[in-house]
């Protein structure tokens, strides 16, 4: 599907097969001079043919045409070393391009899940489960880097750069202050709620997260266009849902933790989701994935905080409320 959003702006609706996101929103900006698509699709046929069909709709030519980024995860990335040309600049921040360029972190993240409670039997079954394992990034891109308050111009937009880390370590979004528009990626969504997760020590994604919605909320927006699902009217009623969102998960999470000492798998069990299965025992493991890393990452701000206390021993990471 293709909308027209404003003048010289559309969004393509990119579909995310066998996935819950169900696609992703795929924007352009065309100009006379350098078009410019934010966030692209999965490295899959039909987000190809997809994405190629609304350009040609739209009359993008690809070889006057730049690509910006938000983040690394696949659904956003994966597609545009085959979008791109010699002629095209793609547009990244740093600190996800760091982890592009680095050792693969997939056997890593795997030893970091197993540790946390996730069955040896199923972890290889999250792993080639894993949208990002499967469609991900074959070639890296030459990538043009921007950073926090960088300024880019796409034809009658001036943005601004915003870099909101906590759904990835370098997620930035674009900000039009004149417009008051805002290209969230999927640091503000609606209907759902950005997956935070962890899966390695020494950080702390979700007060990242909260630091950042925080960051947004003090810009005038208007108009928040986001990486899935609708637009967003009243940005700063989202921020606050999404903050009162994570203050009850803390609040569950502590609430499992008061019947005893538990690793994140099992916490990660004992929470509620919005998933229609009777029992964790039948969710599927992808699903059980995503929870336990959610779980990781709301575990790491308690501990922050000074709420939960964390012991290992015998390379088995687990949870508890008494130090």
């Amino acid at each position: 599907m293709i909308e027209r959003v404003q003048d010289h702006l559309w969004r393509i609706e990119v579909p995310l097969p066998d996935n819950p996101l169900r696609s992703i929103n795929s924007y352009v900006i065309e100009s006379d001079s350098r078009n410019l698509i934010i966030d692209t699709g999965l490295d899959r046929e039909e987000c190809l043919d997809a994405i190629l069909a609304g350009l040609a709709e739209v009359g993008v030519d690809l070889e006057r045409t730049d690509f910006f980024v938000t983040h690394m995860h696949a659904d956003h990335s994966a597609l545009v070393p085959k979008l791109a040309r010699e002629s095209s600049k793609i547009f990244f921040n740093r600190p996800d391009a760091e982890v592009f360029e680095g050792v693969s972190p997939w056997e890593t993240i795997l030893e970091y899940a197993g540790r946390n409670g996730f069955p040896e039997d199923e972890l290889r079954a999250a792993l080639e489960n894993h949208p990002g394992y499967k469609h991900g990034v074959v070639k890296i891109p030459d990538f043009t880097f921007l950073d926090d308050g960088d300024l880019l111009e796409a034809g009658d937009y001036s943005f601004r750069c915003v870099q909101t880390p906590g759904h990835t370590k370098g997620h930035t979004c674009l900000y039009e202050p004149d417009k008051k528009i805002l290209f969230s990626g999927d640091h503000i969504l609606i209907d759902i709620t950005p997956n935070i997760q962890c899966w390695r020590d020494g950080m702390n994604p979700l007060g990242e997260y909260l630091a950042s919605l925080d960051k947004v909320r003090a810009l005038d927006i208007d108009l928040v266009l986001p990486g899935h699902r609708r637009f967003i009217q009243n940005c700063t009623e989202r921020i606050d849902q999404l903050k009162q969102h994570h203050d009850r998960r803390a609040d569950e999470i502590l609430s499992v933790l008061s019947e005893g000492t538990k690793n994140a798998y099992e916490i990660a069990g004992s929470m509620s989701w919005d998933l229609d299965y009777a029992s964790w025992d039948l969710f599927p493991v992808a699903q059980k994935w995503f929870a336990t890393g959610e779980a990781i990452a709301h575990l790491r701000w308690l501990e922050e905080r000074g709420e939960v206390f964390t012991e290992t021993e015998a390379n088995t990471v687990t949870f508890s409320r008494e130090c």
